[in-house]
């Protein structure tokens, strides 16, 4: 993750800074400062820890999301925070409307709870909030209550906001689980997105005769963000219809683990394989991936024994899995092919190109599109 820089991990979830984030505090510093007439001093300063301390609530929300998917057994990757806001990345979408419903909800009822008791704060401490937007602008001074309010407001901001219902918003989420439960998934996405661009086009050019700078860019992610879900979702679907003994090759090289190192160069070379299976007799008993195999021609003898440098971990392919598993499964362990078995008997492999080739061929022709049933 080279364009971030972790901060810390909690409960397997790294919270990690998006390199361009210094540019929102310096834009707060000087818009802030601004405001108040001191442009290095107080009010540039409130700018800076106002935003920091708006960017905590947006971490809370986003593990709010993550807590609640790891509930359900979805894996989440890490928590990436941007002058755009935070993204909680998910291992995959959760597919069960249910799931969904309370993972998109879970964010903003966080910031709910916030409020609930900033607001019960401000009533046992009896703080002074008759003039929040002053607070907001920053024009208030640098104090703790100025600060205060300023979080209190603006957690209820983000609260409503993210219920927007413009897909991916939490809001667009939720409007697509709820109509998951009459719909399949696919259409439910379809309609989620439509109203999702509507939204961003309406908040682009509100934004745009407002002189919403930062608007401006939330309205083409929301845009962008939602499209690209929609076709992801659309080619799990056209994947999830097609099954690993419709694409494997049965002609492949295999090697058994005597083979040597030299052997599976040489079919690399002349044969153009990169990925060997290993097998003993019809038993897949190991893989070889080509950049083991690059490693082992740079550390080990051309004579050593193929039993010795291949993978025993990687899991193989069921021929009667679908592609979106198969290319989930790749992913998941870091492959370009995978051995294809059928009751523990090796049939052949599958690779990345070939499902990305078949994918190809289907959506070029939409009399191929395999059709499912409602859900």
């Amino acid at each position: 993750m080279g364009s971030s820089l972790r901060l810390f991990s909690i409960r397997g979830i790294d919270i990690r800074l998006h390199i361009t984030f210094p540019l929102i505090l310096l834009w707060a510093a000087f818009q802030f400062g601004l405001r108040s007439g001191n442009l290095v001093m107080e009010g540039a300063l409130f700018g800076v820890i106002a935003i920091s301390l708006l960017f905590v609530l947006v971490t809370l929300h986003e593990l709010g999301h993550s807590f609640a998917a790891q509930y359900f057994g979805v894996p989440v990757k890490r928590i990436i925070l941007s002058p755009l806001g935070g993204m909680a990345q998910l291992n995959q979408i959760p597919e069960k409307p249910i799931q969904e419903l309370i993972i998109a909800s879970a964010g903003p009822a966080v910031n709910v709870i916030i409020a609930v008791l900033m607001g019960a704060m401000i009533v046992v401490l009896g703080l002074d909030m008759s003039n929040p937007f002053q607070a907001i602008s920053g024009s208030g001074g640098l104090s703790l209550l100025t600060l205060f309010t300023y979080v209190f407001v603006y957690n209820i901001v983000l609260a409503l906001f993210n219920l927007i219902p413009a897909f991916p918003l939490d809001g667009g989420r939720i409007f697509r689980s709820l109509l998951a439960f009459r719909l399949n998934y696919v259409r439910a996405t379809s309609v989620a997105v439509i109203v999702g661009r509507v939204f961003a086009i309406l908040m682009g050019v509100y934004a745009l005769t407002n002189g919403g700078f930062f608007l401006v860019f939330i309205a083409i992610f929301i845009y962008s963000a939602g499209s690209q879900e929609g076709k992801l979702v659309i080619a799990r679907d056209i994947l999830r219809a097609m099954k690993v003994d419709q694409v494997y090759s049965d002609t492949v090289y295999r090697l058994n683990p005597m083979s040597t190192v030299q052997q599976a160069s040489n079919l690399t070379i002349y044969g153009g394989q990169r990925h060997f299976p290993v097998v003993d007799g019809e038993r897949l008993v190991g893989f070889l991936t080509y950049p083991d195999l690059m490693k082992a021609r740079q550390t080990a003898a051309s004579h050593s024994l193929v039993l010795h440098v291949m993978r025993k971990d990687v899991v193989p392919i069921s021929s009667k899995a679908d592609l979106f598993e198969a290319q989930k499964q790749m992913n998941d362990q870091g492959l370009e092919a995978l051995p294809v078995v059928h009751d523990l008997r090796f049939l052949g492999m599958i690779t990345v190109q070939q499902i990305a080739e078949n994918y190809r061929l289907i959506t070029n022709n939409s009399e191929l599109i395999p059709q499912r049933q409602s859900a």
